[in-house]
């Protein structure tokens, strides 16, 4: 039989219900693997063995009676630290915060819970998921299987690991900036930023309506499989969607023939893209042509949002600081804190305009252009994974300012429109490059179409254990 560390969530099913493979041993084949990985990527801050194949039990047990809650009855999984686990701490990568235990699941945890997922632990983040990469004062560095001195990015950096590694088959991520997109472009998963509101929310995250969940995962269809789950409305999210999501695996073998396609290999700005990276994303973007698609090289036309992106950021991190006193914040990542001091400084009038006239400015300009275009692509980053422990790559090209190697992914959670990370291939040195997928507001069944489309014509490349580099 194949190898329990290469089968998908989407391939467990079939086999529980043929009794080829039962969830306890999964379960315990996932543990092992943490327990031979972890030293070497630090992807796990919250970890219960016993509690893990409690849940893998239970799950035997109903597949055993034919009584299984559906197909991810028995998939194991993971939850990043900023979403709720009823009995283990939420931290945000905080070594300040709490770790009494968390009293009640999230919306999108208690949907796993309720298909019957095994959980695996909790994953690494920067401090309160404010930058793009993956260190912390709780948790340390967390490092890219791909290359164990590069950086997974942030701030679903563990969840990303866990993902590229297949240390579960389904990881629940945050993205208010980049934070699904940009680990999962640097570990060469799928990750998929959904529309607003599609996956309820509680609590609320301080950077509020650029706040998005969703899953990372080695294949395309397992992310459906999440979305089928964690979509489903909750009432403790005020403006999340209210209807049942539709089935998202539904349409993922439909191609894209016919679709009109936008290739903007720079958004219209002058960022620099590394050159294996803009090869790689625009042989990607060709290969739609090869699959029916028109494909037309178009920038949307509109100016670099960080601005806005930062007057929301700043603000959103004053108010995760705003108990904080000055010993407490000596104690946290320096970079957060001047992040909450400068949004100490903005005035209401400037956050509500950047709240709503730049957002709504930018997400109508983004629906004029869907009018004549039904997806956009881009590259999801302009670098490959850089050295672990930085901010930045730490030269000129990029600044010091970690926004600026990641203009690709920011204005789309200013628009709040659907986005994916889809993985492109290899650069020479064996890093992973990646492609965006962005459509429409609403739109994510075409975003997840397409990224399955190009998944099966292009296979995604895979990582089995950790790469030491030479």
């Amino acid at each position: 039989m194949t190898a329990i560390a290469s089968l998908s969530a989407a391939e467990l099913g079939g086999l529980y219900a043929a009794r080829e493979l039962s969830p306890v041993d999964v379960a315990k084949d996932a543990l092992a693997r943490i327990d031979r990985f972890e030293p070497e990527v630090n992807a796990f801050v919250v970890r219960d063995e016993q509690m893990t194949l409690a849940m893998a039990e239970a799950a035997q047990a109903r597949w055993l009676k034919g009584e299984a809650l559906g197909p991810l009855d028995g998939v194991p999984v993971t939850i990043k630290d900023n979403l709720g686990v009823a009995g283990w701490p939420m931290r945000r990568g905080s070594a300040v915060a709490s770790d009494a235990p968390f009293q009640q699941d999230a919306p999108a945890t208690a949907r796993l819970r309720e298909a019957g997922c095994v959980f695996l632990g909790k994953t690494t983040m920067p401090e309160y998921g404010w930058k793009g990469v993956g260190d912390s004062p709780l948790s340390g560095i967390t490092r890219n299987p791909w290359d164990v001195s590069t950086g997974p990015g942030g701030s679903s950096s563990g969840a990303a690991v866990a993902a590229a590694l297949n240390l579960g088959c389904l990881h629940l991520g945050t993205d208010g900036a980049g934070s699904v997109r940009i680990p999962a472009a640097f570990c060469g998963v799928f990750g998929l930023k959904p529309s607003y509101g599609r996956v309820p929310a509680w609590p609320v995250s301080t950077m509020g309506f650029l706040a998005h969940l969703g899953p990372l995962t080695r294949t395309v269809r397992d992310s459906a499989l999440a979305m089928n789950a964690i979509g489903r409305p909750d009432s403790r999210d005020m403006t999340a969607f209210k209807d049942m999501p539709p089935d998202f695996t539904a349409e993922l073998d439909r191609g894209v023939r016919g679709l009109r396609i936008a290739w903007s290999p720079r958004l219209g700005g002058d960022v620099p893209v590394d050159s294996e990276i803009a090869t790689l994303a625009h042989a990607a973007a060709l290969a739609f042509e090869e699959l029916g698609a028109s494909v037309e090289e178009v920038d949307p036309g509109f100016e670099d949002p960080v601005e806005t992106l930062m007057t929301l950021w700043a603000a959103g991190a004053a108010l995760a600081l705003r108990s904080a006193d000055a010993a407490t914040r000596g104690r946290m990542d320096p970079g957060l804190v001047a992040v909450a001091e400068m949004g100490e400084r903005i005035d209401g009038a400037t956050y509500v305009d950047a709240l709503l006239n730049q957002r709504n400015a930018l997400a109508y300009q983004m629906a004029q252009f869907h009018e004549r275009f039904d997806l956009l692509l881009t590259p999801t980053l302009p670098l490959p994974a850089f050295a672990v422990g930085r901010n930045t790559p730490g030269h000129g090209r990029y600044g010091e300012d970690w926004t600026r190697w990641t203009p690709f992914t920011y204005p789309f959670n200013i628009t709040q429109q659907p986005a994916a990370a889809v993985p492109c291939g290899l650069t020479s040195a064996g890093l992973p490059a990646s492609l965006q997928i962005v459509g429409p507001f609403g739109s994510d069944l075409l975003v997840m179409r397409a990224a399955a489309a190009f998944e099966a014509a292009r296979p995604f490349a895979r990582v089995d254990a950790p790469i030491k580099s030479v």
